[in-house]
């Protein structure tokens, strides 16, 4: 018998990265939440890696979206404070 696919870090990973980059406007939020992302997203794809998940491709996106988010997070910030 198979033991099920533990999933959940990597779409967790997913999804926390989306709202990190969807979100930057609120750049203390999305910094938060776009860390997160780039965790939950690398446990993800070590469990992938080590056959426990089989949701690479969506750890690996939420690590992408998570960085994404970190950056644009980043870029208001300085916005901000070049602007006060």
């Amino acid at each position: 018998m198979h033991a099920l696919p533990s999933n959940g870090m990597g779409t967790a990973g997913l999804v926390l990265g989306i709202i990190s980059a969807v979100v930057f406007c609120l750049w203390p939020v999305a910094i938060v939440v776009g860390v997160l992302a780039v965790i939950f997203g690398s446990i993800g794809m070590g469990k992938a890696r080590r056959g426990e998940a089989t949701n690479r491709g969506q750890a690996l996106a939420g690590v992408i979206c998570g960085v994404a988010g970190l950056v644009l997070s980043l870029v208001m910030l300085a916005f901000v404070i070049a602007t006060s």
